[in-house]
């Protein structure tokens, strides 16, 4: 799988959309790579790029996150969890 990494590229250097909770980064193909934030919480640290092939390491210490709370993401995961609870 190394051998399909495009770049490495810096958490710093990517785009985060809050709304989506979503990294992004310029592909080549002009598209973007993208890594969802659980992901990177998970311990993902591939984002790919929905349009071509190309794939990017992304270079993070788990710090560099948002926090659940700062993102205002623990009453929505609260929600998710009671959801798939009461399912």
């Amino acid at each position: 799988m190394t051998d399909s990494i495009y770049d490495e590229i810096e958490i710093e250097d990517m785009t985060f959309d809050k709304e989506r909770n979503l990294y992004t980064y310029p592909c080549p193909c002009g598209d973007r790579f993208e890594i969802l934030l659980n992901d990177l919480r998970d311990g993902e640290e591939i984002a790919v790029c929905p349009s071509c092939s190309l794939m990017i390491r992304v270079i993070f210490e788990a710090t560099d996150l948002p926090s659940a709370e700062k993102e205002g993401l623990k009453g929505k995961m609260e929600t998710a969890v009671a959801v798939a609870v009461s399912a």
